[in-house]
């Protein structure tokens, strides 16, 4: 199939011709123009049925003859009957053979209504009145642009086109030809496209029209499905190729276009400064991770020395310390023997001194039984005065008392100043 270029829309046609051309235009097109039905020319003519015709009179003719007893008119009836007829039968089988070529499909037709399809390959039409009124292209993807012109944006500000472009297939045949027809179809398929194509301009911001280019249309594709199948096409795939705004806005969106690539310019070169100072800044680290390892491994080696002095000092002080200990038990056990000699000692001073006190004792108790026996016999006899009769009695006890009183004294004093 041809394609339209240049800003130029597709025009999908049919065509008349032989069936020598069919393949040629169902490729190709013709003068720009998308072909896919073509209508080729009937070369069925019906000079057969009159050659049949001659055969059957020339063979009655030979009937007549042979009964009218004239052999030589009758065989030279008979011959060109059968001439004829022979004539007429290969002009017939000839005539209704059929080629469709692959990839599509023939509309047969009988009496000029529509009887069905014909399959790529050899077809026999033995109906006189039976031929193929279109040959359609049922397999190739037909490529269509629309360029569609003045499109109005959110802004209501036009601009100077879209372009359209998608791959359509015919997939009915039947219902292509007998309900639209290619010279119909391309109207309703401009149309339609053209309609899709502002609604969609409708929804976009003209400064923002760039981004049709390239964008998802799988709802326009959808819509169009919608609105085609109808007459037996399917679109199988649409883009927005190009999109052309007013000089203006070609002029706003170039300056922008030049600040963002002076943008990602900047950007690119602070990322190589970026890049080359954190690439700088991880060589620094690096550098201090090398020497941290260096100087943990001189700590962990001053590490092991300090703890092998340490161990060292630590063993001098455990040995100094197991000497003092054995010296302090040394004189502990000493002190221990000298305490237990002494205390031997002291208890056997206290068991000599526990002996000679309980002797004192004796002693002291001894004397003092002499003391008490001695003082028994010294002291004085008591003397019963009876008071209780008349006064001279009394008397008598007074004069008594007063006798005994001094004596009992100083007999008192000599024995305490004896004791």
């Amino acid at each position: 199939m041809s394609r339209s270029f240049g800003g130029r829309s597709s025009v999908i046609t049919e065509a008349v011709a032989p069936w020598s051309d069919i393949a040629r235009l169902l490729r190709g097109g013709e003068a720009g123009t998308l072909v896919p039905v073509v209508i080729p020319k009937h070369r069925r003519r019906l000079g057969w049925i009159a050659a049949l015709w001659l055969g059957l009179l020339a063979v009655l003719s030979g009937v007549m003859f042979t009964l009218g007893d004239s052999g030589v008119l009758a065989a030279l009836a008979y011959a060109s009957g059968v001439l004829f007829l022979l004539a007429g039968l290969l002009w017939w089988w000839r005539t209704s053979i059929v080629e469709i070529e692959q990839g599509t499909h023939g509309v047969l037709t009988r009496y000029g209504a529509v009887a069905g399809t014909l399959d790529p390959g050899r077809h026999y039409l033995w109906h006189p009145w039976s031929r193929v009124a279109f040959v359609v292209d049922v397999a190739t993807e037909i490529p269509y642009s629309a360029p569609v012109m003045a499109c109005p944006t959110r802004e209501n500000v036009p601009l100077r086109s879209i372009e359209f472009f998608m791959k359509l297939r015919i997939t009915d045949a039947v219902l292509f030809v007998r309900t639209i027809g290619a010279g119909n179809f391309d109207l309703v398929l401009s149309s339609a496209v053209q309609d899709a194509i502002r609604q969609r301009a409708r929804l976009v911001q003209t400064e923002r029209a760039y981004d049709l280019r390239g964008s998802d249309v799988a709802d326009m594709q959808e819509l169009l499905n919608r609105q085609l199948s109808r007459y037996g096409v399917r679109i199988t795939g649409c883009n927005i190729p190009d999109v052309q705004l007013p000089t203006q806005y070609q002029q706003h969106l170039a300056t922008r276009e030049r600040v963002a690539k002076e943008s990602a310019a900047y950007e690119q070169e602070w990322g190589l400064t970026r890049k080359r100072r954190i690439d700088q800044l991880q060589m620094d680290i690096e550098r201090a991770k090398k020497v941290r390892d260096a100087r943990i491994v001189e700590v962990k080696a001053a590490l092991n020395k300090a703890r092998e002095q340490v161990a060292q000092l630590l063993e001098k002080q455990e040995t100094d310390a197991q000497r003092v200990r054995f010296e302090i038990e040394t004189r502990g056990r000493s002190g221990l023997i000298a305490a237990e000699n002494e205390a031997k000692a002291q208890r056997r001073l206290a068991q000599a001194y526990r002996d000679n006190r309980a002797v004192l004792q004796y002693e002291l108790a001894l004397r003092r039984l002499e003391v008490g026996a001695e003082l028994a016999g010294q002291a004085p006899q008591p003397v019963v005065i009876r008071t209780d009769g008349g006064s001279d009695n009394g008397a008598l006890a007074t004069l008594i008392a007063a006798q005994l009183l001094p004596r009992s004294i100083s007999s008192t004093e000599s024995r305490e100043s004896t004791a």
